[in-house]
């Protein structure tokens, strides 16, 4: 595993070139006013989510101070009170703008079964919405609740399309009906990003013929090419919507990269047909690399990230530091994976411009 423990000072150095490196076409290296003096996050740090399952500790509030994460992500359920998620995320992004940058702060908030904030819409699962209106409906109030909350990425919806009644996504899916779910994709996209939101289109390349979750096991889709690419409408629908995220998941599809490779370890996948089949321009995000596929990948974030994954995300924060160790420690001997970060971070800034501008967090001037 990788070693854990603070940039040494090559690497320090690294990370200060990284951000004046950024390549063509790159974001704007600031998402809010910046006092003269603030020193952003590295492009490391940009490419990595928190994770929290409890309220901060002051130890994840140094490391947010001190550069290690640019995003969080909130698992669990029950401690997410109304009371209590507003003052968590203030308190994340004071941290944050202590570097005149503010946090993304990201959950899952589907509707159904999947909902981190339990009180909030959706207040149907997605395959009890009854039309796009209602999907939109559905998404604007989530927004609404979500950005009171200090929260500006939904990791929705899914727009995946299962192949059986007994796929494991059950009531998650909008239906069985790739055209329905391209429908109900877009218009639940657009009622989140009216409103302030960005949402993430999952489980890319789909999940619908999977037969299993890749978070309890590895899963391999051995379908053919003519049996995966319907279910690509949604994501296609989604992006033409103006979708700010698509999560890449970590099956395996042997008709679709030969190499075997987890989707989100897959530049087939990810650069051959999300980016340049469907057009894709967003930030990619992964699933899980604490799913079962990816935690037996060696260096498994600077592979995720030379593949095309933008932003990683793991299911603990003992994953989240060795992730970001790992980055930070091969980044030194690898210009593919430095010219793959600036390029991340670029995308990643890019998304926070876009949320400060429609409400979201910003840092003051100092």
């Amino acid at each position: 595993m990788p070693r854990r423990g603070v940039a040494t000072g090559a690497a320090i150095a690294l990370l200060a070139t990284l951000t004046a490196c950024l390549g063509a076409g790159s974001a704007p290296a600031t998402t809010a006013a910046r006092s003269p003096h603030a020193i952003g996050f590295s492009d490391e740090a940009e490419a990595v989510m928190g994770t929290l399952t409890a309220p901060p500790t002051r130890t994840f509030l140094a490391r947010i101070r001190h550069g290690k994460m640019a995003g969080v992500i909130f698992l669990g359920n029950d401690w997410l009170t109304r009371s209590k998620v507003k003052h968590i995320t203030s308190e994340l992004q004071a941290a944050a703008c202590t570097r005149g940058e503010p946090l993304l702060v990201a959950l899952d908030q589907e509707g159904g079964i999947v909902k981190r904030l339990s009180w909030a819409p959706p207040t149907e699962a997605p395959a009890d919405m009854k039309n796009p209106a209602d999907a939109h409906a559905q998404a604007a109030g989530a927004a609404h609740a979500l950005m009171k909350s200090g929260v500006d990425i939904d990791f929705a919806p899914v727009v995946d399309t299962p192949s059986s009644p007994n796929n494991f996504l059950g009531s998650r899916a909008f239906s069985r009906s790739r055209t329905w779910n391209a429908e109900m994709a877009k218009a639940f996209v657009r009622g989140l990003q009216q409103n302030g939101v960005a949402a993430t289109a999952k489980h890319f390349p789909g999940l619908g013929l999977a037969r299993g979750n890749t978070d309890n096991g590895q899963i391999t889709i051995n379908a053919s090419k003519s049996r995966i690419e319907p279910g690509l409408l949604p994501f296609q629908a989604a992006i033409k919507a103006g979708v700010k995220l698509v999560m890449v998941n970590t099956a395996i599809y042997p008709r679709l990269d030969a190499s075997r490779k987890p989707a989100a370890f897959s530049r087939k996948i990810i650069n051959g047909i999300l980016r340049q089949q469907l057009g894709f321009k967003g930030v990619t995000v992964t699933d899980s690399l604490t799913a079962p596929a990816p935690a037996a990948i060696a260096h498994a974030a600077t592979k995720a990230m030379l593949a095309g994954s933008d932003l990683l995300i793991w299911g603990s924060e003992s994953s989240v530091e060795q992730g970001y160790a790992t980055l930070v420690a091969d980044a030194p001997g690898s210009s593919a994976l430095r010219a793959r970060l600036a390029q991340a971070a670029g995308r990643i800034r890019a998304l926070k411009t876009w949320l400060t501008a429609h409400g979201g967090p910003s840092c003051p001037a100092g």
